[in-house]
């Protein structure tokens, strides 16, 4: 826990300093365009940094590195590409607050939510709505220019062009993943009707592995692996243990999505339900339903709930069994992840942090 505790503040104090130098670059734009800058401050505070960590733990799972240690630049461009990855994660979490059209994040206003408010606060004209999603929107787009900066900084700070081309292509093709990924997510809400139930829970993976499962893991994973220069038997490596601990991660996301407390995850409890959101939690809940009750779980999914039809639905999917099955998946791939580390081609201790690092992804209880 001391290292995750300082990582987590190196990160963040990076992130202060990559701000800080931003908000001279646009100094001569004047003041109007603080309100955007502090937005992008206060979104990038805090936070687990779990993608930071697992890009970390990448690089050290083939080459030892002190983050701290400016020798060759190691240490300045790993850190580089873990912040890359902390911007990019607040670009996707404003623009899919715009999708989801949710009003809160980590208890606070949504980026747009907070643009409307100073929009509605300003008495200016036209549509306070259309002002805080035009602001989020472009907030977004900044953050993510400022990421694939920092993405390049950290390549170009890598001798080795081989490796530092290596990181940049998982670099971008996670950033495609996760667009086409959302994407799916919009397509799926959108069906009027569920597919069938093999068809449906294979459509609902795909959407969890795509939006969120590789970029949460196992592409932070393989981005810091490829700074260090990894050969081709440690990235597999690394993808066993990614992609199933990003699925685990997923999986407990859409629970706590249905039954996290407000208070904890910072945003409405239920929400996923009144956002009609088809996960694989849902997709089983229905296959384990009556026909008669089935129905009445459709008609309920995705409306505007109140507190009783949320309390419905969440009882409603506990007593299907949906929500042992799902723990149970999740168990099966935090314990297939870990057990690929054994006589695997990574550094011990990497592969140590790593077990550690599943257990606290996959629960999250904290």
């Amino acid at each position: 826990m001391e290292e995750t505790t300082r990582l987590a503040g190196l990160v963040q104090e990076r992130i202060s300093d990559i701000l800080d130098q931003h908000r001279s670059q646009v100094e001569p734009l004047g003041t109007d365009i603080l309100p955007l800058l502090d937005e992008a401050e206060r979104f990038l505070s805090g936070g687990k940094r779990f993608r930071a960590q697992f890009a970390v733990l990448g690089f050290r799972s083939v080459r030892e590195l002190d983050l701290t240690d400016s020798v060759e630049g190691l240490g300045d461009a790993v850190l580089d590409a873990a912040c890359a990855l902390e911007f990019f994660h607040a670009a996707a979490l404003i623009h899919d607050d715009i999708i989801d059209r949710s009003d809160t994040r980590r208890g606070r206003p949504a980026t747009h939510r907070a643009f409307e408010r100073i929009h509605a606060d300003g008495q200016w004209m036209g549509s306070s709505e259309h002002f805080g999603v035009a602001g989020a929107i472009l907030l977004g787009d900044l953050l993510q220019s400022w990421a694939d900066e920092l993405m390049h900084a950290a390549c170009s700070a890598i001798a080795d062009t081989d490796a530092a081309q290596s990181a940049r292509t998982h670099f971008n093709r996670m950033r495609s993943e996760v667009a086409l990924g959302q994407y799916l997510d919009v397509l799926e809400e959108q069906q009027p009707v569920f597919a069938a139930h093999d068809v449906q829970l294979e459509r609902s993976t795909r959407v969890l592995v795509y939006k969120s499962a590789k970029y949460s893991v196992e592409a932070p994973l393989l981005i810091g692996a490829a700074l260090a220069g990894a050969d081709d038997q440690q990235e597999q490596a690394l993808r066993n243990y990614g992609l199933p601990i990003g699925v685990a991660f997923q999986l407990r996301d859409d629970l706590l999505g249905v039954f996290g407390d407000a208070s904890v995850t910072g945003k409405p409890t239920g929400d996923d339900l009144v956002e009609g959101k088809r996960t694989v939690l849902v997709t089983l809940a229905r296959e384990n339903l009556p026909n008669t009750q089935r129905r009445i779980f459709d008609d309920l999914l995705g409306n505007d709930l109140d507190g009783e039809q949320v309390a419905i639905l969440q009882r409603t999917i506990r007593e299907s069994g949906a929500v042992d099955q799902v723990e149970a998946m999740i168990a099966r791939n935090v314990e297939r992840a870990i057990s690929s580390l054994s006589g695997s081609p990574l550094r011990r201790d990497a592969s140590d942090a790593l077990t550690r690092l599943a257990d606290r992804a996959s629960r999250r209880d904290f």
